[in-house]
C-alpha cells in the first residue's frame, strides 16, 4: 500500500507545477473563457481626435468577437502618463489601453522619470492604425514641394518658422525629424494645442507646420494650406498627387502618428493570444475600415511580435531626434 503522505505530497507538487505552467484544467478553462466580464479600454487622451476614432472602431468590433462589452474610457493627463501608470498596475485582467507614439516612443526620452516602464509593464497586443502626418506651408510661401522648401530654408537659416501644438507634440517631432534629415535650421514656435497653431498658420503668421491629416484635409482641399509632403511610406488616398518625404530625396523617412493595443503584463498568455487575434481582425472589418478611412487613418492589425518590434524601431528612430532637439515637456 502506498504511503499516503507521499501520495499527497506528490499530488501537491504535480498540481503546483501544472498551475505554474497554466495547465490546470480550471486555469486553462478560465483563460480560454476570457473575457468573463466587460472590458475597459482606456484612451490616455481627452475625447475627440484620432485616438478616440481608432479606439471606438476597435472596441465596436472586439465587442462582437469577444462576446463581452468593450467600452472606451478617456483618461487624459500628464502626456498620457497618468493613464499608462494606472493600467500598468491593473490586475483585473479586463483593462486595456491604447498605446501611442508619445507614451511608448517619446515620453521615455523627454521625461526624467516615468511612472511606468513601457517594456516591462505592458504586453504589446497589436498595432491598430497609423494616422498620416502632413507637411504643410502657407500658400503665400513661394514653394511648391518639399525640395523647394528645404532649398528656401537652407538659403535663409533661422528665418523660416514652423508651429506645433506644443513641446514634445507629434508636430514638433515631425518637423525636428525633417530638420535633422535635411540639415536645416527652422525656428520652432510652440502653441498650446493644434487649434491656436492652425489659426496662425492659416493667417500666414507661420510659414510651415506638420499636422495630422484629419485636422487639415479640408483646408488643403480648399486651397487655404499647401501640402508639400506626407510622412507616410506610401502616398495617401486622400492626396494622391502629393509625394512622400521619402520620394523627395529622404529614403526610409517615416512620420506617422500610430496607435496600438496594450495589455498589462499580468494578462495571461492565452488571453493575450486570443485578444491579439481578435484585435488584428477587428481593424480590418469593413465597418472599422470605413470609420478609420473617414479620419484618414490607415488600418494595420499586427501580431504581438510585430508590434513589439515596431515599438523598438520607433524608440530607436525618435531618441536621436529628441536628444538633438533637446525636447522637454511643457
Amino acid at each position: 500500500m502506498a504511503d499516503s503522505s507521499f501520495t499527497r505530497r506528490h499530488w501537491l507538487e504535480t498540481a503546483a507545477a501544472l498551475g505554474a505552467a497554466g495547465l490546470l484544467p480550471g486555469a486553462a478553462r478560465a483563460q480560454a473563457n476570457w473575457p468573463t466580464k466587460a472590458v475597459r479600454f482606456v484612451v490616455p487622451f481627452a475625447p475627440g481626435g484620432s485616438s478616440e476614432i481608432v479606439a471606438r472602431a476597435t472596441a465596436a468590433e472586439l465587442t462582437k468577437s469577444l462576446g463581452q462589452s468593450v467600452f472606451v474610457d478617456n483618461k487624459p493627463g500628464g502626456a498620457g502618463n497618468v493613464a499608462m501608470a494606472e493600467v500598468a498596475r491593473a490586475d483585473d485582467q479586463h483593462t486595456l489601453i491604447l498605446g501611442h507614439i508619445g507614451t511608448l516612443a517619446v515620453n521615455p526620452y523627454i521625461f526624467d522619470k516615468l511612472p511606468y516602464d513601457p517594456a516591462k509593464d505592458f504586453r504589446p497586443i497589436s498595432l491598430l492604425a497609423k494616422v498620416p502626418s502632413l507637411y504643410l506651408v502657407h500658400p503665400d510661401l513661394p514653394v511648391k514641394n518639399l525640395k523647394e522648401f528645404i532649398a528656401l530654408a537652407k538659403s535663409k537659416p533661422g528665418r523660416l518658422n514652423y508651429g506645433s501644438a506644443g513641446n514634445g507634440s507629434a508636430g514638433h517631432l515631425a518637423m525636428e525629424y525633417l530638420k535633422m534629415a535635411s540639415d536645416t535650421f527652422i525656428l520652432h514656435v510652440p502653441y498650446r494645442g493644434t487649434g491656436p497653431q492652425l489659426t496662425d498658420l492659416l493667417a500666414g503668421r507661420l510659414d510651415a507646420a506638420s499636422v495630422g491629416a484629419p485636422a487639415v484635409l479640408q483646408f488643403i482641399k480648399a486651397g487655404k494650406l499647401r501640402c508639400i509632403a506626407t510622412g507616410t511610406p506610401q502616398r495617401i488616398a486622400q492626396l494622391p498627387d502629393v509625394p512622400t518625404v521619402a520620394e523627395q530625396g529622404y529614403a526610409g523617412f517615416e512620420m506617422t502618428q500610430w496607435y496600438g493595443l496594450l495589455a498589462p503584463a499580468s494578462l495571461p498568455q492565452a488571453a493575450a493570444d486570443k485578444l491579439a487575434a481578435a484585435a488584428a481582425k477587428a481593424v480590418r472589418e469593413k465597418e472599422a475600415l470605413d470609420r478609420l478611412a473617414n479620419d484618414a487613418a490607415i488600418a494595420v492589425g499586427s501580431t504581438p511580435a510585430e508590434f513589439a518590434a515596431f515599438i523598438a524601431a520607433e524608440q530607436k528612430r525618435w531618441k536621436p531626434v529628441i536628444v538633438r532637439a533637446r525636447i522637454k515637456p511643457d
